[in-house]
């Protein structure tokens, strides 16, 4: 899908989005900005590298809501952001290493839903993000991300659960096994080498260098066309 965004503060365009998630007028929608943007151009970037592995935990029930948050299980990120990602993949092979990807473009009524449900706790330190704000999910530049292991293709032990609400999800947590905290470690290193940047509370969510130069999007899953 590629299309051309009009400037912010420009009326935004209301999206239906289908299943479990919300339906979202224009008045409740995301937040409006200023200034311009990049066109946005999706891309379910397991089509470019299919050895690339999902386990999207909000297509399923296991996650922290408990319940389905999407209708299929499938992401995207913005082009950039999804070659890089490929590049990533590419260059942990050689360690013995491949992407087990969690979560990635999110809708922002999605976002809303999780803002709602969290706790004051867990809304202070940003473990879920404000919709007011908008989250880099949902500008399609944000990737949750963990190793598997080439050999077994089982899931890499990191310090923390993917989405566990704890000080062992920071990326500077010192505890725990240091096979862990090297994975963890070498996870990040490698993100970073092709322009991520990891968030300061969780080990597994990676943002895009470009990420501000996108627009916040509430499209669902359906309605994106490559």
């Amino acid at each position: 899908m590629k299309s051309t965004l009009k400037p912010r503060g420009s009326t935004l365009g209301c999206w239906i989005l289908l299943g479990t998630v919300l339906l979202t007028s224009c008045r409740t929608g995301p937040p409006r900005e200023s200034g311009t943007f990049r066109d946005t151009d999706l891309v379910e970037f397991v089509r470019l590298d299919p050895t690339i592995q999902l386990d999207i935990r909000y297509a399923t029930t296991n996650n922290f809501m408990h319940r389905r948050m999407y209708t299929q299980p499938r992401a995207f990120l913005q082009r950039p952001a999804a070659e890089a990602l490929v590049r990533v993949n590419q260059s942990l092979r050689a360690k013995g290493y491949g992407l087990l990807v969690f979560d990635a473009y999110r809708p922002w009524s999605v976002t809303k839903l999780f803002w709602d449900a969290a706790t004051a706790e867990q809304r202070k330190i940003e473990f879920v993000a404000n919709p007011r704000k908008g989250s880099r999910h949902n500008r399609g530049c944000a990737v949750d991300v963990t190793l598997f292991d080439l050999q077994t293709g089982r899931a890499v032990t990191m310090p923390s659960d993917y989405d566990e609400f704890s000080e062992r999800a920071f990326p500077n947590y010192t505890g725990g096994p240091t096979e862990s905290r090297v994975a963890r470690d070498l996870l990040r290193a490698s993100m970073e080498a092709e322009g991520f940047t990891v968030y300061p509370s969780e080990w597994w969510h990676f943002d895009y260098r470009d990420w501000r130069q996108y627009q916040i999007l509430n499209i669902a899953f359906e309605l994106i066309r490559e």
